[in-house]
C-alpha cells in the first residue's frame, strides 16, 4: 500500500521522467501493435497471403521488437539511475529496499499500461496503412481488409509491460543494493565497472552480428531471397552490441580525450571529468545515437546496392524497396524519437547540477558551452560506433551483390544520416539545457 502511494506521488511530482518513459513506451507499443495487427489480418486471408503476412509480422516485427525492448530498457534504466539520491533518502527515512523496488516497478507498470492504451488508436490507422501499402506493392492481394484485434492489443500491451517491468526490476535492484550513506555521498557519480553479464551479452550480440556478415559474404551467392534479411541483421545486432558496451567504451575514450579536452578550456575540462565520473548516465545517451546511425546507414546502403544490382524483376524490386524504406523509416523514426527523448530526460535530470554551477559563478552561456561540448563528444563517439555497425552490413552485402567490398553508391546518404544525427543530438542537448536555465539558480540548485 505504501509503495503504491509512493509510486503515484512520484509520478505526479516527476513529470519529466513520466513523460520520457511514456514517450518511449508509446512509440514502441505503436510499432509493435502495427506489425502484430498483420497477424489479425491473416485470419481472413488465403493460405499464401496468410504466409506472407506471417513472415512480415515475424521478421520485421521481430526486429522491431528487439529494438523497442532494448530502447525501453535503456530509457527506464537511465531514469531510475538519476533517482539514486532520492532512493537513498527514502532508505534513510525508513523505507525498505523491497518497498522502494515495488514503488519503481509500480511506476513503470502504470506508465506502460497508459502508453499501451494510448497507442491503440494510432496503431489501428498505422496497421490499415501498412496493409494498404502491402497491397499496392503487390505483396498481398489489393483490397484485403485490415483487421486490428486481440492479437495486436495483447502482444503490444504484453510486450511493453514485460519490458517495463524487467527494466524497472533491474534498475531498482541496482539502486537499492547500495548502502544509504554511499548512495547519498556518490550522488551523480558512478564509476563502477560494467557488469560481467552485460559484457558477455554484448560479446554474444556482436559476434552474432559479425556472423551474419560472414554468412552474407560466404554462404549466399547474391540472389537468394534470404540475403537481404540476413545481411540487414548484421547492422542491427552490431548496433545493439556496441550500445551494450557503451558504458565500458566511454572509460578509455575519456582517458584518450582528456588532454585535448583540457586544452579546450573550462567546458572541456568539465566534460573530461563528467565522462570519467558519469560514464553510465552519459552512456545512456549513446544508445539511441548508435542505433539510429547504424540501422539507418546499413539499411539504406543495402537497398542502394540492391537497386544498382538490378537483377530482380522491376515489380518485385519496387515492392522490396518500398517495404524496406517503410521498415527503416519506422525504426529510424523510433530511434530518432528515442535520441531526443533520452537527451532531454538526461539533461532535465541535471537541473540541480546546472543550478549549482550558476550559484558558484558560471554564466548560462558557460553552462550551455559545457553541454554543447559534451554533446559533441557523445555524437562523435556514437556516430563512430554506429558507422562500424553499418559496415557489418554494407561491406558483406556489397561483396555478395557486386563482388567489391566498397559500394559504388554516393557518400551523400551516409553524410545525410550523420547530419541528422548531429542536428538531433546537439539540438536536443542545447534546447534541453536552455530550458533548465529558465529556472532560477537558487531554486534549481537547492531543489533540483
Amino acid at each position: 500500500m505504501i509503495a503504491t502511494k509512493l509510486a503515484f506521488s512520484s509520478l505526479r511530482h516527476r513529470p519529466t521522467g513520466f513523460v520520457a518513459s511514456f514517450v518511449a513506451m508509446f512509440f514502441g507499443t505503436t510499432i509493435l501493435m502495427t506489425f502484430a495487427s498483420l497477424l489479425d489480418t491473416r485470419a481472413t486471408a488465403d493460405p499464401e497471403t496468410a504466409k506472407t503476412l506471417l513472415i512480415m509480422a515475424s521478421v520485421v516485427g521481430g526486429w522491431g521488437l528487439v529494438i523497442v525492448l532494448f530502447a525501453t530498457l535503456s530509457t527506464l534504466s537511465l531514469l531510475t539511475r538519476q533517482r539514486a539520491p532520492e532512493m537513498a533518502l527514502l532508505k534513510s527515512a525508513g523505507a525498505t529496499p523491497s518497498q522502494i523496488g515495488r514503488m519503481i516497478v509500480g511506476e513503470a507498470a502504470v506508465v506502460a499500461v497508459l502508453a499501451a492504451a494510448t497507442a491503440v488508436v494510432p496503431s489501428v490507422f498505422a496497421g490499415r496503412w501498412l496493409v494498404t501499402l502491402l497491397g499496392e506493392t503487390g505483396r498481398i492481394p489489393a483490397g484485403l481488409e485490415a483487421r486490428f484485434g486481440l492479437i495486436a492489443v495483447s502482444m503490444g500491451t504484453g510486450i511493453t509491460l514485460f519490458a517495463a517491468l524487467v527494466a524497472a526490476t533491474i534498475a531498482a535492484r541496482q539502486v537499492t543494493r547500495r548502502g544509504t550513506t554511499d548512495a547519498i555521498r556518490d550522488a551523480g557519480i558512478d564509476t563502477r565497472p560494467t557488469g560481467r553479464l552485460r559484457m558477455i551479452a554484448a560479446g554474444i550480440v556482436l559476434a552474432s552480428g559479425l556472423g551474419c556478415g560472414v554468412l552474407t559474404m560466404t554462404v549466399f551467392t547474391g540472389t537468394e531471397p534470404a540475403l537481404m534479411a540476413v545481411g540487414g541483421q548484421g547492422a542491427i545486432l552490431a548496433a545493439i552490441g556496441f550500445a551494450l558496451l557503451s558504458p565500458a567504451l566511454l572509460g578509455p575514450i575519456a582517458a584518450a580525450l582528456a588532454a585535448p579536452l583540457r586544452r579546450a578550456g573550462v567546458s572541456g575540462q568539465l566534460t573530461a571529468a563528467h565522462l570519467r565520473v558519469r560514464g553510465r548516465q552519459l552512456a545512456g545517451v549513446l544508445v539511441p545515437i548508435i542505433l539510429f546511425t547504424g540501422i539507418a546507414t546499413g539499411t539504406l546502403y543495402m537497398q542502394a546496392i540492391e537497386n544498382s544490382a538490378g537483377t530482380a524483376p522491376a515489380t518485385i524490386a519496387n515492392s522490396i524497396e518500398t517495404l524496406n524504406y517503410v521498415v527503416v523509416g519506422m525504426i529510424a523514426l523510433f530511434a530518432a524519437v528515442m535520441l531526443v527523448n533520452t537527451v532531454v530526460a538526461a539533461l532535465i535530470g541535471r537541473r540541480r547540477e546546472f543550478g549549482q554551477q550558476r550559484l558558484i559563478g558560471s554564466t548560462p552561456a558557460q553552462v550551455l558551452r559545457l553541454v554543447g561540448t559534451e554533446g559533441t563528444v557523445l555524437v562523435a563517439v556514437g556516430v563512430l560506433f554506429g558507422s562500424l555497425s553499418a559496415v557489418v552490413t554494407v561491406v558483406p552485402y556489397s561483396v555478395a551483390r557486386t563482388g567489391s567490398p566498397a559500394p559504388d553508391e554516393t557518400i551523400g546518404v551516409y553524410l545525410a544520416v550523420v547530419a541528422i544525427t548531429v542536428v538531433l543530438t546537439l539540438g536536443s542537448h542545447v534546447g534541453a539545457a536552455a530550458k533548465t536555465m529558465r529556472t532560477p539558480a537558487i531554486q534549481a540548485g537547492t531543489r533540483g
